[in-house]
């Protein structure tokens, strides 16, 4: 049995109110369009229940060794960047793209203790556009495993209206915890120590909870 995701049971709620209601007007004063309305609207919703599915992604045997995919999606850069926001350091920044079909929940990729979270309001550029990761609303969250640090950043892309984000400041995790949902559309970067070992390529496709990215 699918299960939905807490995120999403409000908007499923809202919008079968609104599409029923829409459906209830049209029945009432275009009868001619209204087999037209209900065939577009059982498709919407089918598409809103797919979009807030939450499938079962626990982790069997936990690896803090390797860094797994905090999403569903494409991997859209690999490079060297310098992160100045909390690392103030050179890093490999992986970005996963996350179209609307794909799973919207973000896991935490290690274990790890919670050093820095942050919501930064901002535009909506497409989330693929290199400047999404420092202009688009985003939330950034450094974590640290034993003696290393790891960023990722939530980004909002030009569908997405909501970032939401668990881990606070001093919370425990552990390896495929949940860290929070974005709705519709929308990327993840990963900010890894130039040391570590990427085992992505450019268009590879990640499963959250399942896709090694990289070895510490």
């Amino acid at each position: 049995m699918m299960k939905i995701h807490k995120e999403g049971r409000n908007t499923l709620i809202l919008g079968f109110i609104t599409l029923l209601i829409i459906n209830l007007l049209v029945q009432a004063f275009v009868p001619i369009l209204s087999g037209f309305f209900l065939f577009v609207s059982i498709a919407l919703y089918l598409f809103l229940i797919s979009f807030f599915r939450k499938p079962d992604r626990s982790v069997v045997t936990i690896n803090n060794q390797q860094i797994l995919a905090p999403c569903d999606g494409k991997v859209v850069v690999i490079e060297k960047v310098f992160e100045p926001e909390f690392l103030k350091t050179d890093c490999t920044q992986v970005s996963i793209f996350m179209s609307p079909l794909n799973v919207h929940i973000n896991w935490l990729p290690t274990d790890g203790q919670i050093l820095y979270s942050k919501y930064h309001p901002g535009k909506f550029l497409a989330a693929w556009n290199p400047k999404a990761s420092t202009e688009n609303e985003r939330t950034t969250v450094c974590y640290q495993y034993e003696d290393k640090k790891l960023l990722l950043r939530q980004v909002a892309g030009a569908l997405a209206r909501r970032i939401v984000n668990y881990a606070k400041k001093d919370d425990q995790y552990k390896q495929g915890d949940e860290m929070g949902f974005i709705k519709f559309g929308s990327r993840v970067d990963l900010y890894l120590p130039l040391e570590a070992e990427v085992l992505v390529k450019l268009d590879d496709k990640t499963i959250g909870n399942r896709t090694p990215i990289a070895n510490w």
